[in-house]
């Protein structure tokens, strides 16, 4: 878990200026929360499904590395525009990162099952799906956002969402 966690510091560190960054409270609150709010999981009940959590946490990690990997620079906790990535895991859906976080975050409530932790994941997917809205309603200022929208038509997942 240090190479993703690694990766959003040095990007964060490197990453391009914005002029135009979202300075609205609630989108920083929902920023925070999203990315704090897994650190609240504990250790839960024995594994339901040890080998499908497994899959899914380190599938979902490895989608997670990868997104961020496309992003590079333009990497940011907050909704910004430091340039559009069309290219990469985001020629598939619009938000592989945060697909990446809710698939692993399946994977460990399959490995550490317990109440607390299905609702820290709520809270945390609530959270995503608000930053996708603040993060398009800042993006689809931009010509380039408008015309990768219409070529991946889906946020999170192909044919659904």
């Amino acid at each position: 878990m240090l190479i993703p966690e690694g990766i959003i510091v040095f990007f964060l560190l490197i990453r391009r200026s914005t002029t135009e960054i979202s300075l609205r409270p609630q989108d920083w609150a929902v920023a925070l929360l999203a990315t704090t709010a897994p650190l609240l999981i504990v250790k839960g009940a024995a594994p339901t499904n040890l080998e499908a959590g497994l899959f899914l946490l380190l599938f979902g990690t490895l989608t997670q590395v990868v997104a961020k990997l496309s992003l590079r620079r333009s990497f940011g906790l907050v909704a910004a525009n430091r340039g559009v990535k069309t290219g990469g895991v985001y020629r598939y859906v619009r938000h592989p990162m945060y697909l990446g976080y809710m698939i692993s975050h399946v994977g460990f409530l399959l490995m550490s099952p317990s109440v607390w932790n299905a609702f820290v994941y709520v809270v945390c997917w609530g959270c995503l799906i608000l930053r996708i809205a603040f993060e398009e309603r800042v993006l689809s200022k931009d010509e380039t956002y408008q015309a990768f929208k219409l070529r991946v038509p889906h946020r999170l997942i192909p044919g659904v969402y």
